[in-house]
């Protein structure tokens, strides 16, 4: 019995351990790809970033929305819209 012996009869390895080894390959990709956590997965990629800040005019719009509404006296609306434009 030699070498040959045992590399023929260890055959049967590689077709039950090679995709045991590639699953697991696979695992690993997909959690470095997305499960990190912070990261958005490709497809919810938005573009500019720029878009996730809120602009003066939506911030003017809802200072305008509060002193509608009461929430707010005319010296604070006029306060905080001074604030915000400069």
């Amino acid at each position: 019995m030699g070498p040959e012996y045992f590399w023929m009869h260890g055959m049967w390895a590689f077709p039950v351990i090679m995709p045991i080894v590639m699953i697991i390959v696979l695992l690993i990709v997909v959690f470095l790809i997305f499960g990190r956590g912070g990261s958005r997965p490709p497809w919810q990629c938005r573009g500019n970033d720029y878009e996730d800040r809120p602009s003066s005019e939506n911030t003017l719009d809802i200072l305008k929305k509060r002193y509608a509404k009461g929430d707010i006296t005319k010296e604070e609306f006029d306060q905080m819209k001074k604030d915000i434009l400069s």
